[in-house]
């Protein structure tokens, strides 16, 4: 939001001095903090001065401030009347009138202060996802790693897919993408029978596609069925030799099974399609320490920890480093090792050795 002090200078205009008495004290109270003395002195400014649109934006946004945003509709209203194109206006009654539940109001007030954020959000509330994605989008560019930002575009994301799979059950129920969709939120609610059987069918369908083995391959791999796993996730490195997804999959099924050697060959294929994959570099390293590779082992895993500071990840990677230096009688390392995994253990209760 504007600061009340520059809103003095938008309009152009001339108050009466007692009217520009009432808008100084009130930006002194705003700026003490003081928000109900703002109110008061701002209202006089509005009453003595009904022309000026510097009080009646002043008024509105104090009443903003004050999280008062049905107060604030009037004034910021009157304030357009008087001088439609004043974007500040705009922004601010687009704000209060979506912190109300008024998206569709707001809507074109956003729009008119280029506030994409604010319309984005707006735009999800009101179904127009397509839009929402693209300024919530554009709106992270200028603010990365926003909290609300962030869940808003993973809503416009969810919701704009759901449309989607909701359109293909509807038009094609019978087909092998209707199959997978269907697999796809099974797997995700963890009911894996019902997964496996509408992976199947998909398959039967069109046995040449090759997300549906890799789909097929997680099942397996959730429900530990590892020879399953590694048949499918081999089909699906067979028809896409470049999907690095793949070969970590088959790598990571191999070494459940202790095929340490195969493994390795697999994730060094995966490594080497996308380089630098943290967890591609964790299970090379176990790999290698299956094998006997010490070296290997500790230059995967220290390569990792060159990328990963502070996930439950990095935690799995010190204590795996510490045992590794344990077997080669490196004391020191070891306890340096231990003391990392348990400050990240500490830290993120959720890391798991």
């Amino acid at each position: 939001m504007i600061h009340l002090l520059l809103l003095l200078w938008l309009s152009g205009q001339a108050p009466s001095s007692e009217a520009l008495a009432h808008l100084q004290a009130g930006v002194q109270a705003d700026k003490q903090h003081d928000v109900d003395v703002a109110i008061v002195e701002f209202r006089k400014a509005s009453e003595l001065d009904p022309k000026s649109t510097d009080a009646f934006v002043s008024l509105g946004q104090a009443y903003l401030e004050k999280r008062d945003y049905g107060s604030a509709v009037g004034p910021l209203k009157h304030a357009l009347e008087l001088a439609p194109d004043l974007l500040p206006a705009h922004r601010l009654l687009g704000y209060a009138l979506l912190a109300q539940g008024y998206a569709a109001e707001a809507v074109p007030h956003l729009e008119r202060a280029q506030e994409t954020g604010a319309l984005g959000i707006a735009e999800v509330e009101t179904g127009q996802l397509k839009e929402a994605v693209t300024h919530l989008q554009a709106a992270l560019e200028q603010q990365p790693n926003d909290p609300d930002l962030l869940y808003y575009l993973g809503r416009a994301s969810g919701l704009l897919s759901k449309q989607s799979i909701d359109t293909l059950l509807a038009a094609y129920p019978d087909s092998a993408r209707a199959h997978q969709a269907m697999a796809e939120g099974y797997f995700v609610l963890r009911q894996m029978p019902q997964a496996e059987r509408e992976y199947l069918a998909a398959l039967k369908l069109r046995p040449d596609t090759p997300e549906l083995h890799l789909g097929l391959g997680n099942v397996y791999a959730k429900s530990s069925q590892w020879e399953k796993a590694e048949a499918e996730f081999r089909a699906q490195s067979k028809l896409r030799p470049g999907d690095a997804e793949a070969a970590y999959s088959l790598g990571s099924a191999l070494l459940q099974q202790g095929k340490a050697r195969a493994a390795s060959a697999e994730l060094q294929r995966a490594d080497r399609l996308r380089p630098e994959m943290p967890e591609t570099l964790y299970s090379l390293g176990k790999a290698a320490s299956l094998e006997g590779d010490a070296a290997a082992a500790e230059k995967a895993w220290r390569k990792l920890l060159s990328i990963e500071k502070d996930s439950a990840l990095a935690a799995q990677t010190h204590f795996a480093l510490a045992g590794l230096y344990r077997k080669q009688g490196k004391s020191a390392e070891a306890e340096r090792e231990t003391q990392e995994f348990q400050r990240l253990q500490n830290s993120n209760p959720q890391s798991q050795q």
